[in-house]
């Protein structure tokens, strides 16, 4: 399993602290919740955060954009050291030209769909993307419970995939803890997302490799 702890969890007055504490523990990568209070109720960190992320981080950055017209920034995200960019199916106009001006810049193009969103809306662009990720709360804050429904979401995307011949990577994000997480490793995801979960807990590091050996 890819694990990838959400930072939108973390001390934001020891930002540094808790990156060094990724770096040592078994994360694959470090989420990056960018949200604008548009497209979802809250705001969280923008550029200097990210660029200070990347100074600090080990880890591979997988940037999710939760703003309205993602492909405005595609260059700004690519250039602070985003290795994923993450765009709302949602928010996305024009979903295929972002993901080639993602691919562009030579980084990982990922697609998010919203609970209420089916995964069968992504049947054309499936096997562009390298990495599909489910919602598995409404997003905007963490700490919120996990939406059942996703685990049959996960199994209609594996099934999906295999019908389409796609690579792409199922991620999870939200509500993850060791039920959750089990049970969406059951149903055929490869990354999960963790916030609250991870950075929370009394030892972050026995979390995170807990996870990553689903």
């Amino acid at each position: 399993m890819i694990v990838s702890p959400s930072v939108l969890s973390a001390d934001f007055g020891n930002l540094q602290r808790d990156c060094e504490m990724l770096g040592r523990s078994k994360a694959d990568w470090v989420h990056v919740d960018v949200m604008d209070g548009v497209f979802v109720p809250n705001i969280s960190f923008g550029m200097p955060v990210i660029k200070a992320l990347k100074k600090y981080s080990t880890k591979p950055l997988d940037v999710h954009l939760m703003i309205v017209d993602p492909d405005r920034y595609v260059d700004t995200f690519a250039s602070l050291g985003a290795s994923i960019i993450n765009v709302h199916y949602e928010a996305a106009t024009h979903l295929d030209r972002v993901i080639s001006h993602i691919h562009g810049h030579n980084i990982k193009a990922a697609v998010t769909l919203n609970p209420s969103t089916p995964v069968e809306l992504l049947e054309d662009v499936l096997a562009e993307v390298d990495m599909v990720l489910l919602m598995s709360v409404n997003p905007g804050f963490g700490g919120q419970k996990f939406i059942g429904n996703t685990l049959r979401k996960i199994e209609r995307l594996v099934k999906m995939r295999e019908r389409l011949g796609s690579s792409a990577l199922i991620e999870i994000d939200g509500g993850i803890n060791a039920e959750t997480a089990r049970q969406c490793a059951s149903a055929g995801a490869d990354v999960l997302v963790a916030g609250s979960y991870v950075f929370g807990a009394e030892d972050p590091i026995a979390v995170i490799e807990s996870l990553s050996k689903l």
